[in-house]
């Protein structure tokens, strides 16, 4: 390798949407960037999670609000055209090819470099095309890791073997197999079940815990459950995989509980977790542990190196691409400001605009089941863990006049958890269909710290579900 460098003022380790999101930030402020990309610019969110699941999915969640839907539901009575869906998820997913992302990077000015990059040392990265070329290329002010995460396969005997589908098959296959297990209770596991089942699947989610969606309130994977089961899906909880068998190259998959019980499928989806994508990217030569995440401060820089940050899914902060998207921002304008002379005023607090909180304070999530499921902030149980005097208000959706226009026999719950000193919001959580176009809302009142006298003020229109506001602001007054 040569070390001649190619000199820019930021280099970006990973083109997904966090590294796309600082290459346009810094590029903006009139840095000179380079990102590096091992495989399409996009990264995951764009071919094989975020995009092509919902377009999986949103043809499911369409048919099951039709069929709520007086005079309509006749009309659908039939299954989804599955060549449709896959030919829709297609077209979202640019047919796993990245021309468009790279003429938006043309546009900005940044320049890209294709191939496998590590971290070289101070401020380099060595980049190794896949033609088996080298480039060096030295930042004068940051360099960017943005790499990722990678779906976790559990070390199960014969797991390994029977190459089971990870979130990348799940959300790419173009035939719906007949009989498809899945194990985990993740927002993957719930969503591509909601799917799968719809395309046609015969569907067992095998869950080690106590329900579906364990990060969220008990009461949203309890609905989830509740819809997938009524779908023709089976959910088992309390359950532990102890092999996995599979018979031949294409043949059908064994998978042996512990107790001895033998569950068959024809694929088998692992949605168990994900782990950084950093075992094979310099990190020991700046002193950091490969395959380890990556830690940050508030702007995503890492402590000790002033010029390395990290943003999205490899810092840990929140494993979502719209957080990840937001820390890029972030540590995009504290790049900036700092290469300006700002030095390291936003580190004392006095540069908001460069301070990452909603990744900590305000964290957004929506699950694209049926029925959706959307929440941010706390818990209830989360914010007594830390020592908040809260109090939790319910109310049912299905009460909800806007709710019941929307659709027959409409079942849903929301939940706001208020912090009983300051009178102001701590989280929200809905399910229903439609819910996740509440949660902005909920997300703006937390933010803002929007007391609840002054929420009072914020009139919904009638007959929306976002009437629920009304009635859970009035369940608090009682």
């Amino acid at each position: 390798m040569t070390d001649a460098a190619v000199e820019y003022d930021v280099v970006v380790l990973g083109g997904g949407p966090a590294g796309e999101n600082i290459a346009d930030r810094t590029r903006a402020a009139g840095l000179s960037t380079a990102l590096v990309e091992s495989e399409l610019v996009g990264g995951e969110c764009s071919y094989w999670a975020c995009v092509p699941s919902k377009a999986l999915l949103r043809p499911a969640l369409a048919r099951a609000d039709a069929r709520r839907v007086p005079g309509l539901a006749g009309s659908v009575s039939g299954p989804l055209d599955a060549e449709a869906v896959f030919a829709h998820r297609d077209y979202w997913a640019s047919d796993w090819k990245d021309e468009g992302q790279v003429g938006w990077l043309d546009s900005i000015g940044a320049d890209l470099y294709r191939g496998h990059g590590r971290l070289y040392g101070i401020r380099k990265v060595a980049v190794t095309s896949p033609e088996g070329e080298h480039h060096v290329l030295s930042a004068r002010h940051a360099v960017v890791v943005a790499t990722g995460t990678r779906a976790v396969v559990p070390d199960v005997p014969g797991m390994a073997e029977a190459r089971p589908w990870t979130s990348r098959e799940a959300t790419s296959a173009r035939q719906a197999p007949d009989r498809l297990l899945i194990i985990g209770g993740s927002v993957v596991a719930a969503e591509m079940a909601t799917a799968w089942q719809a395309l046609g699947s015969r569907v067992t989610v095998l869950v080690r815990g106590s329900g579906l969606l364990p990060r969220m309130e008990a009461f949203a994977g309890e609905l989830v459950t509740e819809a997938l089961t009524e779908a023709g899906a089976v959910i088992r909880t309390g359950v532990d995989v102890e092999s996995v068998v599979r018979d031949g190259s294409t043949g059908p998959v064994s998978v042996v509980l512990k107790g001895g019980e033998v569950l068959e499928g024809d694929e088998l989806l692992v949605a168990t977790g994900r782990a950084p994508r950093t075992e094979d990217i310099g990190l020991d030569t700046v002193g950091l542990a490969p395959g380890h995440w990556i830690p940050v401060d508030d702007s995503c820089r890492v402590p000790g190196i002033d010029w390395l940050y990290a943003v999205g899914d490899v810092n840990h902060r929140a494993l979502l691409t719209h957080q990840g998207k937001y820390q890029a921002r972030i540590a995009g304008a504290a790049i900036a400001a700092r290469v300006a002379g700002a030095g390291g005023a936003q580190d004392t607090g006095r540069w908001g605009a460069h301070t990452a909180t909603a990744d900590t304070e305000a964290l957004t999530q929506a699950v694209f089941t049926d029925p959706e499921a959307a929440a941010v902030g706390l818990t209830l149980a989360e914010a007594e863990r830390a020592g908040h005097r809260v109090r939790a208000v319910d109310y049912d959706l299905g009460k909800v006049s806007g709710a019941g226009l929307y659709a027959d026999g409409y079942r849903g719950r929301a939940r706001i958890v208020v912090d009983l000193d300051r009178e102001v919001l701590l989280g929200a959580t809905f399910v229903g269909s439609g819910a996740a176009e509440l949660l902005h809302a909920a997300t703006i009142a937390i933010v803002g710290e929007v007391p609840i006298e002054r929420l009072w003020h914020a009139v919904p229109a009638f007959p929306t579900i976002s009437e629920v506001w009304l009635r859970l602001l009035e369940t608090y007054r009682g």
